[in-house]
């Protein structure tokens, strides 16, 4: 769980520079974290990187507003790394500031809920 909220603390640090696109990959990093950390704490193992799968191996009731966080923060893994994604263009051009805060109220909502479980 420590590391998950340092790379939500690196979130924050890279939406204040405006590094859009990080602070999504950030966020979603954080997420995985803390569901991992959920996992552990529920002593549960999965590999993989899909928070869904993952979320789901915990055999317990995800709140809609979380399972929401978690299907939309899935979606950055990719495309906010890797260029070759997209037609044209980079990551940094596809992403806003508003992205970048769905983002981190997304991840603050499922360190939040992981913590409520795992204390």
């Amino acid at each position: 769980m420590r590391q998950a909220e340092r790379n939500y603390a690196s979130a924050i640090a890279v939406y204040s520079e405006g590094i859009y696109e990080e602070a999504c990959f950030e966020s979603r990093q954080a997420a995985e974290k803390a569901v991992r950390a959920l996992l552990n704490y529920l002593h549960k193992e999965r590999r993989g990187h899909s928070l869904l799968f993952l979320a789901s191996e915990a055999s317990i009731d995800v709140p809609d507003n979380v399972k929401r966080c978690i299907l939309d923060l899935d979606k950055h893994y990719i495309p906010s790394r890797y260029p070759d994604v997209f037609d044209e263009g980079a990551p940094l051009d596809y992403y806003s500031e508003e992205d970048a805060e769905a983002c981190l109220s997304c991840v603050k909502k499922i360190i939040d809920w992981v913590k409520s479980i795992a204390k």
